[in-house]
């Protein structure tokens, strides 16, 4: 037996599970940071900031103790279909650990604590980082390589328009957070995050996801998905 120790938390826009992108770099806009420890120094990253991409392990904490199964249902199979837990990427693992590559935008000191700036995670915020490695584009990137069901990036892309009054809000959030909080929501939802067998279905119902302070709220129609309101407050998860 062995333990592992976190080396620092994300902090990023993702405030639950529900809509984050299922593989990372999907939503560019997406900012995070990595704070690390204070035992970690400047002298632990030197040399990083020569690297465009990190590899990031870490841990599915909220799904840890809800244990794990041998097969799951991949989204890019419809949700229908099971395979071994580990043709898979799911958060229900034996482990409970992940591996994401994101870009390195950055690293800040402020007080003693050491901070990589990060585009493209698809990490909750809170999420407990296991390590850091550089990403090795002649080690890492094998273009030839076969991955099964996964071999090319998802085609669907649904429409997003915004209403009026989201659109308003989107500036004033765009403003206070210091991204383009329109092109933030509207790469998160065409990435369609409804769980893959309502993807088939005529869909009416509203949903939600928690944003940095806010809840986001749209519906389905004909057209693709309008985005209704950036709304204060705290999110119904039955709209989910």
């Amino acid at each position: 037996m062995f333990s592992i120790q976190p080396i620092g938390y994300i902090q990023s826009c993702y405030q639950e599970k529900f809509g984050i992108p299922r593989q990372p770099n999907l939503v560019s806009e997406a900012k995070a940071r990595i704070n690390l420890l204070e035992t970690f120094s400047l002298e632990s990253v030197r040399g990083l900031q020569e690297f465009s991409h990190i590899w990031v392990i870490f841990r599915f904490h909220l799904t840890a103790e809800q244990g794990w199964h041998p097969t799951v249902r991949p989204p890019r199979l419809g949700g229908n279909q099971r395979v071994g837990v580990f043709a898979t990427r799911s958060t229900f693992r034996p482990n409970a650990l992940g591996l994401s590559v994101v870009s390195l935008s950055g690293i800040v000191e402020c007080n003693g604590q050491v901070s990589l700036e990060l585009r493209g995670a698809d990490l909750l915020n809170g999420t407990p980082i296991i390590d850091i490695k550089p990403y090795i584009p002649y080690v890492d990137a094998l273009p030839h390589a076969q991955a099964g069901y996964a071999q090319q990036a998802p085609l669907s892309q649904v429409k997003v328009r915004f209403a009026l009054q989201a659109s308003v809000q989107c500036q004033q959030k765009s403003t206070q957070w210091g991204v383009n909080m329109e092109l933030l929501i509207r790469q998160i939802l065409q990435q369609d995050p409804r769980p893959a067998y309502r993807t088939t279905q005529q869909d009416h119902r509203e949903y939600g996801m928690r944003l940095y302070d806010f809840d986001l709220h749209w519906r389905y129609d004909a057209d693709g998905i309008e985005v209704l309101d950036l709304s204060e407050g705290s999110l119904p998860h039955t709209k989910h």
